[in-house]
């Protein structure tokens, strides 16, 4: 059995690397205030980002679908890793060695199959390139390289390698750096043999294919030799590390620009991927045989934070697979709040073959964005039809104006349906115009709108500790100023406890109204006070998360952690006073619900109650209104 991994060596870990720095690797961050940052949610489908990172805490939550965490919660959320495999891939990141309990440090033993298989995967990278560069069997690879205009440097940048023709050059070298049959079967580096594993790929140039976060997961191989019988290009099965459909070849080496400059370039190879870079384009990447898809889209999306300005242009082959290829595309343009564009080039060469015939800048001047996707479609749509004929013109319109009516913006709707009557040669423009709208409003009346994304303080359901969030009553207002209240001292205890401490450990778990908030002050409390975030800010919150009951609980601790501290107009700052504000508004509503209640106890005695029972019924409410009184006048220095 796997050993525990020493708790001191968890928290260096954690406290070792930045989370933003991690998250910044998935999608693109920006600014949202108050030392925050956000994006769009990598967990969920959203248009606007509801996503965000306290680098200061050290926590991530999105208000959409509620995912929150630490470093270690995302890291093992977004590639599918137990908590073991993330600590230990945060640190090797920051060149922590860990420790292991129950049995001591053994690497080989302790390390999580998804690590084991990744460590593969570079292991094998490494071992590859070294073929090419220096095994005189790869010559052959050599000289395909370099009759596409790559030399050796060009090599190396993309770490392409070499796969010798032998049965298990791979298999035995792997062996000898211990790994088991078992790990090289399923890594998809070997496969099963007559007589056990052998190499998968065989006498090919071989293209690492990275993960967004830089790790090899898999192999794009070319067939090199006639006696090749195998595919043109053989790639990864799909494995526990792998899936085609949900990896980009080159977005390692893209991501940032393609974040920068909004703007990504969609080729359909990997020697595409490496003549564009090589141009100046690197914001270029490929797809991993299979066609451009929806999980690609999300990859993308993240990059691009989908703002109004943000391109993606697809090139594709002249041809009529390269065509079809496009309107594939086509069908997931509406997935992309960004513009989308087609570049073919004229003589139908792709960037690679247009680079060795016309250079660099031809490449960089073809993926400039002159085609709208939308019309190159509609054209390929219009194409087969015979315009001459009245019957020619119908048909095309019948195929082509649902293609319009998809088109999000209505502006952009109208112009191009002026434009699809000019190419089937309507005259009468209204009449398109207003045939597309129809369809736009039929499509609108059957599939309705979806729901609005949520933000802080939305309506929020809370069923209590262990309960499911919809198996309750109606939803509960966050909304309500008594609730904001209790929301803003609550954030202020995890955000900014040295401000509230210790006053607000004295408070009662009652003087919260809302459930969820209430839970979070138990949580609070359980884990040792606000007193704690003063003593021990780096463990105060990874201690409160802990003392949450359930994941519910958990997820408002890390919402709460995350979110902006609101000011009111007027307010400078978070400071004493305005903390003291919220610890006087959330007592003295505590003490106006006391004073409520104690008057409807003496209505209820009456005037004939028991005379001692009726004095102090009203001692206590004389106390609890001076009590009112004094906090009214002097503010927080009464607490």
């Amino acid at each position: 059995m796997a050993g525990r991994i020493n708790d001191e060596d968890v928290k260096a870990v954690r406290d070792a690397v930045p989370i933003d720095a991690v998250v910044s690797e998935y999608l693109q961050l920006r600014n949202a205030g108050g030392g925050n940052l956000k994006g769009l949610c990598p967990f969920h489908d959203e248009k606007s980002p509801s996503f965000q990172v306290s680098p200061s805490k050290g926590f991530f939550h999105c208000f959409g679908c509620q995912e929150g965490g630490d470093t270690i919660t995302f890291v093992m959320k977004i590639d599918h890793l137990t908590f073991s495999e993330a600590v230990e891939r945060l640190a090797g990141q920051a060149g922590i060695t860990l420790r292991y309990e129950e049995g001591g440090y053994n690497p080989s033993h302790q390390r999580g199959e998804r690590i084991r298989l990744v460590e593969a995967h570079k292991i094998a990278a490494d071992w590859y390139m070294e073929q090419l560069a220096t095994g005189p069997e790869a010559d052959t690879g050599r000289q395909f390289l370099a009759e596409r205009g790559f030399d050796q440097a060009a090599a190396q940048h993309f770490s392409v390698g070499y796969s010798p023709q032998g049965w298990d050059h791979l298999t035995r070298y792997l062996r000898g750096k211990g790994f088991t049959d078992k790990e090289l079967i399923l890594s998809g580096l070997s496969q099963e043999g007559r007589r056990g594993p052998i190499d998968r790929f065989r006498g090919r140039l071989m293209w690492p294919i990275r993960d967004i976060g830089g790790d090899v997961v898999g192999f794009g191989a070319r067939k090199l030799y006639e006696a090749d019988n195998g595919p043109k290009y053989l790639n990864t099965p799909d494995t526990a590390i792998y899936r085609k459909s949900q990896v980009l070849y080159g977005i390692d080496l893209a991501k940032k620009d393609i974040a920068k400059a909004s703007r990504a370039v969609v080729v359909e190879g990997y020697t595409d991927v490496m003549a564009c870079h090589l141009a100046g384009v690197t914001t270029a990447i490929a797809t991993c045989g299979t066609a451009f898809g929806g999980d690609h889209i999300k990859i993308l999306r993240r990059l691009l934070m989908d703002n109004g300005s943000a391109r993606v242009i697809f090139t594709f082959d002249g041809d009529a697979a390269g065509q079809k290829a496009a309107l594939r595309a086509f069908e997931d343009d509406q997935k992309f709040a960004a513009e989308t564009y087609i570049a073919i080039a004229p003589d139908g060469m792709d960037p690679c073959d247009l680079r060795l015939a016309k250079g660099d800048e031809a490449v960089a001047d073809l993926v400039e964005p002159r085609t709208p996707l939308f019309e190159f479609a509609l054209r390929q749509i219009v194409g087969r039809y015979d315009l001459d004929t009245p019957a020619g013109r119908a048909a095309a319109l019948d195929e082509a104006a649902p293609i319009v009516a998809r088109i999000k913006n209505s502006g952009a709707q109208h112009e191009v349906a002026v434009q699809l009557a000019g190419m089937l040669g309507i005259l009468d423009t209204q009449f398109v115009v207003k045939r597309v709208a129809q369809l736009a409003r039929w499509a609108r009346d059957r599939g309705g709108k979806g729901p609005a994304p949520e933000r802080p303080h939305q309506e929020q359901r809370y069923a209590g500790p262990s309960q499911p969030a919809r198996s309750r009553g109606p939803a509960l207002n966050l909304r309500n100023p008594v609730f904001a209240t209790e929301r803003e001292l609550l954030k202020l205890a995890l955000q900014r406890p040295e401000l509230v401490s210790p006053a607000f450990d004295a408070y009662g778990v009652d003087e919260f109204t809302a459930p969820p908030y209430a839970a979070v002050r138990q949580a609070i409390q359980d884990a040792g006070g606000a007193e704690l975030g003063v003593a021990d800010p780096q463990d105060y919150l990874v201690k409160v998360r802990e003392a949450a009951p359930d994941d519910t609980v958990r997820a408002m601790v890390t919402e709460l952690a995350v979110e902006a501290i609101m000011l009111h107009k007027g307010v400078k700052g978070v400071d004493e006073v305005y903390a003291g504000a919220q610890l006087v508004t959330v007592r003295r509503r505590a003490v106006e619900r006391r004073i409520r209640d104690i008057t409807g106890r003496l209505t209820r005695l009456g005037a004939h109650g028991d005379p001692a029972q009726l004095a102090a019924v009203q001692n206590e409410l004389w106390v609890l209104q001076q009590y009112d009184q004094t906090l009214r006048e002097h503010g927080a220095a009464a607490l």
